[in-house]
Parts: C-alpha cells; sequence; structure tokens
C-alpha cells in the first residue's frame, strides 16, 4: 500500500467515523423529539431553518439545501407541516413561480417546545459518544467547531 492509498484510507475511515455518529445523533433525536413533540429530525430541521430567519420566509429551495432533501422531498414534507398548521406558504410576488414557506405562530410554538429537547439530547449524545474511542476525535473536533463558530 503506498502513501496515496494511505491517504485515501485515512480519509475513509474518518467518513466512516462521522456516517457512524451522525446515525447515532439522529437515532437519539428521532427518538426524543417523536416522543415527545411528535417531530421527526428532518421535521425539526425545518422548523429551526425557519426559526432562524427573523420574520422572514424561505424559498423551497433553500429550505431543501437546508434539509439536504430533494427539491420533491422538501415539497411533500412542507404539504406534510402545512396540513398541520405549522407552516404556510406564499407565493412570490415577482415571479409566479416562487414558493416561500414561514413558520406559523403553532410552528414558532412547536419548535420553541421541541429545541431544548433537541439541544440536551444533542449534547447527551456527543456526551455518550466521546465516551467511545473511536468517536472521540470527531466529537471534539465538532466541539471545537462549536467553539470556534
Amino acid at each position: 500500500m503506498g502513501i496515496s492509498d494511505d491517504a485515501v484510507e485515512i480519509r475513509a475511515r474518518g467518513w466512516r467515523t462521522l456516517a457512524a455518529l451522525h446515525g447515532i445523533i439522529e437515532a437519539d433525536l428521532e427518538k426524543a423529539l417523536g416522543a415527545s413533540v411528535g417531530l421527526s429530525v428532518v421535521e425539526y430541521t425545518v422548523l429551526d431553518a425557519l426559526s432562524r430567519q427573523d420574520g422572514w420566509h424561505m424559498r423551497m429551495q433553500q429550505l431543501a439545501r437546508a434539509t439536504a432533501l430533494s427539491p420533491s422531498a422538501t415539497t411533500r414534507l412542507v404539504t406534510r407541516l402545512e396540513d398541520r398548521g405549522l407552516l404556510t406558504r406564499i407565493l412570490c410576488a415577482d415571479d409566479r413561480r416562487g414558493i416561500y414557506t414561514e413558520l406559523t405562530p403553532a410552528g414558532q410554538a412547536l419548535y420553541e417546545q421541541a429545541h431544548p429537547i433537541h439541544d440536551e439530547t444533542l449534547e447527551r449524545a456527543l456526551g455518550d459518544a466521546v465516551t467511545q474511542p473511536e468517536l472521540a476525535p470527531v466529537v471534539h473536533a465538532l466541539q471545537g467547531a462549536t467553539v470556534d463558530a
């Protein structure tokens, strides 16, 4: 195995570790959010992204990027959340093809209820993960990134 092969393996191992940590965190968040406020992780992500708009709305394409979903999956998700009264859609006045999405008061209230549950669960999951030697370096890197940000 050459030097470049070693570098490829190191990157691949890092990716596998990151994916494992993501899976653990996502499972914990899914369980906690579902049990406490009836939201999936991706639904929470939508509410979180929209709550950060300070009273503004987001285009559907922006929301798709924020949630890492395809445009069609984003549309289905927004429809489900709109049916629950958590979001509303607004046609763009300048571009009739453009659609914006924003939180309703009920969506904002649910987000405010879910946010501390999300944060506590994330903190607990990272605390558990840091005790596992194979995950600890990634957890430390994430914690360092949040301190610098």
